[in-house]
């Protein structure tokens, strides 16, 4: 059975970089969005088993996907990967219960160790 992962950033480098990442250590299917609009419809209507985030997007940013995950009970996990590194940002977004923040450019050593962690991988 295949994992299903969500990569959300507006920044299609970005996308490709992870899914790269993703793919070179998962049977995974992958799904894009490029803001937190089109996240939050795809995360409605497929069952996605893992959300890569990034914040700063236009429409919809990270944080109002965090809310409408919480808010239509979406189960998934979600890993956010930012270059808005700010304290604060880290702590808001840990509180909605991700399961860590990763700071951009991710390197493939350190997401796939984060999915070792929690048994995705």
């Amino acid at each position: 059975m295949s994992f299903s992962v969500l990569v959300c950033d507006d920044s299609t480098v970005a996308r490709k970089q992870v899914i790269k990442h993703l793919q070179q250590a998962l049977d995974v299917e992958i799904f894009q969005a490029a803001n937190g609009v089109e996240a939050v419809e795809l995360l409605l209507q497929q069952q996605i088993d893992l959300l890569c985030l990034d914040l700063t997007m236009p429409q919809l940013d990270g944080i109002g996907v965090l809310e409408a995950i919480k808010t239509h009970r979406i189960e998934c996990f979600v890993v956010v990967i930012s270059a808005d590194i700010q304290k604060q940002m880290k702590q808001k977004v840990i509180e909605f219960g991700v399961l860590d923040f990763l700071e951009k450019p991710v390197s493939p050593q350190q997401l796939l160790t984060l999915l070792d962690e929690f048994g995705i991988r």
